[in-house]
C-alpha cells in the first residue's frame, strides 16, 4: 500500500469538536451503541488517524472516541467509566443515493465544513483500504494491521457490509473473508482474537482461523479493533435454521446432536490449548455469590420474578452445599455467550462456532476468566427454548427434544453428559434465565414470557432431579 493512499499523520485536533453535535444524534441510534436510554453529554478523543486524505474526493478517518454519559450504577462497570467506540468516518462532498443509509450528517465548521460525513463501512473504497492494509501488514500511526502468512489475502475482493443487526459491524469480501469490526472496545487481550488463534494452533476445524487482525497500540496498551476470518459461504445461521425447521414442522434433533458434538470439540481443544483450574470451595464461592447477587438485583428490576425468587435461590444454595461438602469442578476458557445465533452450519453439514467476544457488557477480565464448560451448555439450552417460543406455530416438546439431543451429542465427544451434574447445570441455566428476564423487561417486554416460562420450571423444588437427570 503506497504512502499516498495511507498517510501516517493524525487527524486534525479540532475534528472531533466539529463532529460532536452530529455524533450525539447519530451514535445512540446505532444497534451496537451500549448506552441507550441515557443522553450523550460529550466525547473525548482516544486516538484519530487519517487513512485517506480529507482534501481528496473521498476522505477516511479512523477514530477511537469515548462517549460520556450520566453514570447509572446498576448499568455501569468500574472498568468502563465511559465506553470507547471505534468509528470509521467517511468524508465526501455529497453522498450518492446508495450511501444514504450511512449518513451521519453535514459538518458546519472545522476542517470538514461543508462536507458530508458517514459510516465508511457502507462504502466499498474505505472497506478496500482496510483489507489492503491487512494484506500488506501496514502500520499507520498507532494502528497495526497483521495477517497470518499461511492464509493468502487476494486483491480485488469486492466488499459488502452485512446489514443484519449485530453488536459489531461485519464486512464480507468476495465471499472469501469476513471482517468483524469491533465497535465498543477496551484495551487488553480480546477473546474474540485470542481464542480462535488458540484453537487454530490446536488444529480445531470448528472455528474459522483468523486470517488477519487490526490492533491499536496506544500508551503501552493494545486494543483489538477487528478480526478477519474465512467466510463460510452458503452457511446457515443456527437461529435462522432452527426457525426454518420449526416453521416446516421438521425435527431438529439431529442438528442439535451435531451441534453438541461441535461444542464439545471446541471445549476439548480449548482445554488443551489454555490452562484449566480446579474450582473448590474458595473459588466456587465468588461465582455463586455473583449469581445470587444478580438474582437479588433482578428481583428489584423485574417484579414478576418476586414469586419465584425463593425457588431460584435454591439453585445457588444447592451448588454452594456441594462445594461445602468438598465437591470440585474443572474450569477452562469457554465461548462465554453461546447460542444458536453464534453457530453456522455449512452446506456440507459442518457446524462452526463464531464470535468469541463473550458478553460485551461484562468487563474484559471477567470474560477471560476460566469457567465450567457447562456455562456454554446452559446458554445453548436456553437458546432452544427461545427458538421454540419464536415459532409461528406451537411446537410443544421441540425444545426439550433438542436439549436432550444436544447434551447427548456433547457427551459423545466430551465423555461426560452435562445432565450428570444437574445441580451445576441448573445453577448456570438459572443465572442465564435471570439475565434474560432483566434484558427482556428493559428492551423487549413482549418477550418477557420466554424467560419467565423457564424461571417457573427452574424454581420448582425438584427442578434439578426432574429436568436434568
Amino acid at each position: 500500500m503506497s504512502e499516498a493512499v495511507i498517510r501516517t499523520v493524525p487527524s486534525p485536533p479540532c475534528l472531533l469538536a466539529s463532529l460532536d453535535p452530529l455524533l450525539r444524534e447519530w451514535l445512540p441510534r446505532q444497534r451496537w451503541f451500549a448506552g441507550k436510554g441515557r443522553p450523550v453529554t460529550g466525547f473525548s478523543l482516544v486516538a484519530a488517524t487519517e487513512l485517506l486524505p480529507a482534501d481528496a474526493r473521498l476522505g477516511l478517518h479512523h477514530l477511537l472516541v469515548r462517549a460520556h454519559q450520566p453514570l447509572v450504577h446498576a448499568l455501569r462497570s468500574p472498568e468502563r467509566p465511559g465506553d470507547c467506540y471505534q468509528l470509521l468516518i467517511g468524508v465526501r462532498e455529497a453522498l450518492p443515493p446508495r450511501l444514504a443509509p450511512a449518513l451521519i450528517g453535514h459538518v458546519d465548521e472545522g476542517p470538514l465544513a461543508g462536507r458530508a460525513v458517514y459510516d465508511a463501512l457502507y462504502d466499498t473504497r474505505p472497506a478496500e483500504v482496510l483489507l489492503e492494509a491487512l494484506r500488506s501488514r501496514a502500520r499507520v500511526g498507532g494502528l497495526r494491521f497483521e495477517h497470518d502468512p499461511r492464509q493468502e489475502i487476494r486483491t480485488g475482493l469486492v466488499p459488502r457490509l452485512m446489514t443484519a443487526e449485530q453488536s459489531n459491524s461485519s464486512v464480507v469480501f468476495g465471499d472469501t473473508f469476513i471482517l468483524k469490526v469491533l465497535r465498543r472496545i477496551v484495551p487488553g487481550v480480546n477473546p474474540d482474537l485470542e481464542l480462535p488463534l488458540a484453537l487454530a494452533r490446536e488444529g480445531c476445524p470448528r472455528v474459522p482461523a483468523p486470517a488477519g487482525w487490526m490492533v491499536a497500540d496506544l500508551a503501552g496498551q493494545s486494543w483489538v479493533l477487528g478480526v478477519l476470518q474465512p467466510f463460510v459461504q452458503g452457511a446457515a445461521d443456527g437461529w435462522e435454521l432452527a426457525l426454518r425447521e420449526l416453521a416446516k414442522g421438521e425435527d431438529f434433533a439431529a442438528e442439535a446432536r451435531a451441534l453438541g458434538r461441535a461444542t464439545a470439540e471446541v471445549h476439548t481443544a480449548l482445554a488443551r490449548a489454555l490452562p484449566t483450574v480446579t474450582l473448590g470451595h474458595s473459588r466456587m464461592r465468588p461465582l455463586i455469590d455473583g449469581m445470587t447477587a444478580r438474582l437479588e438485583e433482578a428481583v428489584h428490576a423485574v417484579p414478576a420474578l418476586l414469586p419465584y425468587a425463593p425457588g431460584l435461590r435454591t439453585a445457588f444454595t444447592a451448588l454452594a452445599d456441594l462445594a461445602d461438602e468438598g465437591r470440585t469442578w474443572t474450569a477452562q476458557r469457554v465461548h462465554g455467550d453461546l447460542h444458536l445465533g453464534q453457530c453456522l452450519r455449512s452446506p456440507s453439514g459442518q457446524w462452526s462456532l463464531i464470535d468469541f467476544e463473550g458478553e460485551p457488557s461484562k468487563p474484559l477480565a471477567e470474560r477471560r476468566m476460566p469457567q465450567p464448560a457447562v456455562r456454554d451448555v446452559a446458554g445453548m439450552l436456553r437458546s432452544f427454548d427461545y427458538a421454540e417460543h419464536s415459532a409461528t406455530a406451537p411446537a410443544p416438546g421441540w425444545a426439550e427434544t433438542c436439549r436432550a439431543a444436544y447434551c447427548t451429542g456433547y457427551a459423545e465427544v466430551a465423555g461426560a453428559d452435562p445432565r450428570t451434574d444437574p445441580v451445576l447445570l441448573r445453577a448456570y441455566e438459572t443465572d442465564k434465565a435471570v439475565y434474560e428476564a432483566v434484558y427482556e423487561a428493559r428492551h423487549r417486554p413482549d418477550w418477557l414470557p420466554v424467560p419467565l416460562s423457564a424461571i417457573r420450571r427452574l424454581a420448582a423444588p425438584d427442578a434439578s432431579r426432574s429436568h436434568f437427570a
